[in-house]
């Protein structure tokens, strides 16, 4: 009785923190990978490689706030080099309730970037290549975001004048004089923070645009 009386009592102060502006620490963490995230990842985001291991990686949780005015617990997998730095910037974004809508591991997508933008998920971590190209992508090492995915695709105009985008549904959204949610701009809360970490944003090359992309 007394245990059962303890547990409702924590969850009940984790529940009235939360509505009140306030976190407890779990609420925005980073941690060794637990062995059910490491096998989920298996033959999606993570392929045996000579370039970064289990023990490079970190797990992160950190709640978010969507455009429906309600908090979402959200995870992540990251270099472990930047996950301090991730945990400060979500909770920042949180408690700004900056809206971010979708923050589950891309291995729900089976790590397929296309589907997992289509649906405007925010990740970090995926053993790819960069689109088009033979070279390894900053997400390979875990040292890059992307952030509302949907809303700031990836821009590439072709040598023949046409435009390469990700997602492929994103052509609504490519022109960046519009307003529409979810935009991120040089004025946005979510560029100042990444770039006061040393973040460089895609959405400011000169070749091409990655609106939704942060690089360590």
């Amino acid at each position: 009785m007394m245990k059962r009386l303890l547990l409702s009592l924590i969850l009940a102060f984790g529940l009235w923190l939360t509505a009140n502006g306030q976190q407890p620490a779990s609420d925005f963490v980073a941690m060794p990978i637990p062995d059910s995230v490491w096998t989920q990842m298996q033959g999606k985001t993570y392929k045996p490689n000579p370039n970064i291991s289990r023990d490079d990686l970190r797990y992160l949780r950190v709640l978010h706030w969507d455009y429906d005015n309600r908090t979402h617990q959200g995870e992540m997998v990251c270099n472990k080099l930047i996950a301090e730095k991730l945990v400060s910037i979500f909770r920042q974004l949180y408690e700004a309730r900056y809206p971010i809508q979708r923050m589950v591991l891309p291995d729900v997508y089976d790590a397929d970037d296309e589907r997992q933008m289509r649906d405007n998920n925010t990740s970090c971590f995926c053993y790819r290549n960069i689109a088009g190209s033979q070279k390894l992508s900053k997400h390979s090492l875990g040292l890059a975001v992307d952030l509302n995915t949907l809303y700031n695709p990836y821009v590439r105009r072709r040598k023949d004048g046409t435009l390469f985008l990700q997602p492929a549904t994103a052509t609504p959204y490519v022109d960046r004089s519009r307003r529409f949610r979810y935009k991120i701009t040089k004025r946005d809360l979510a560029y100042r923070l990444f770039t006061e970490n040393g973040f460089q944003w895609g959405g400011a090359w000169r070749s091409h645009q990655d609106y939704q992309h942060f690089e360590w």
